[in-house]
């Protein structure tokens, strides 16, 4: 289905019964990302995945986004659909978007997973950022997709489970170029660390020990900014944590919200 929330449609997929469970996809993915966990939940939550903003069947308009809009569009999606209370879930992008959003709506968010991701882009890092921007300007996704692959799955997953793969290359090429470079332009500006103190919810910080591009490190400078955060390190997975250790990345999620620490 989709819903009209801060100016834009927003395609989104709700299933299950019970307290709702909110799941936020990555750059460059789509709700799909999740199937697999939406399938495992939906017996005991009432799952949401959405597509961000310039991605999979959401609006994708031209121009720079920010997070505030992007956590704006979520406000406006949790209104829409009368949500007022939720579990967030958001790996990469999508807890970025779920921190900006705790930070602006404190009440709104019941519990946070937080799942390889970062709060901070250094300087060092920008010229990266816009290399990615300048080269999907310039010849659209392909370039993109084996790229974003070695960084994202461990090479003897790739190996090991091709239609995976496949999916996640498949996500990546058909995300609108407008769309990526949007929320490239919000992810480069993300400054969060010293801000995460005001954070007042149950939070849940998930790593995993072959992420390059949102390490250990990364993980473990949020769990100590949020008072009472828990860090879990998933082993033997890349960035793209809940497809590579899916059994795993769920019992992390009901242990959570069953109240047991990581």
């Amino acid at each position: 289905m989709h819903v009209t929330a801060n100016g834009i449609r927003i395609r989104c997929t709700a299933e299950g019964e019970g307290p709702w469970l909110v799941m936020s996809h990555s750059l460059a993915c789509d709700g799909g990302m999740w199937d697999a966990q939406a399938a495992a939940l939906r017996g005991r939550f009432r799952v949401l995945r959405f597509d961000t903003r310039g991605h999979g069947g959401s609006s994708a308009p031209a121009g720079e986004y920010s997070l505030r809009q992007l956590a704006d569009d979520l406000e406006g999606l949790l209104d829409a659909l009368a949500i007022e209370r939720c579990t967030f879930v958001g790996l990469s992008m999508g807890g970025m978007i779920a921190m900006s959003h705790a930070l602006l709506q404190p009440g709104r968010l019941e519990r946070l997973i937080l799942c390889n991701t970062t709060s901070r882009i250094p300087p060092e890092a920008q010229p990266v950022w816009q290399q990615r921007m300048d080269t999907v300007a310039a010849a659209g996704m392909e370039p993109m997709v084996q790229l974003t692959l070695e960084r994202w799955l461990t090479a003897g997953f790739r190996a090991r489970c091709p239609e995976v793969t496949a999916a996640v290359a498949g996500m990546i090429r058909a995300t609108p170029p407008a769309g990526y470079l949007g929320c490239c332009a919000a992810i480069r500006g993300l400054d969060l660390t010293d801000r995460l103190g005001a954070i007042a919810v149950p939070t849940l910080v998930i790593a995993a020990d072959q992420d390059v591009g949102t390490p250990v490190e990364a993980a473990r400078a949020i769990q100590l900014a949020i008072p009472g955060a828990q860090l879990a390190v998933i082993p033997s997975a890349a960035h793209l944590s809940n497809l590579e250790q899916p059994a795993l990345f769920v019992q992390l999620v009901e242990r959570f919200v069953e109240g047991v620490p990581a």
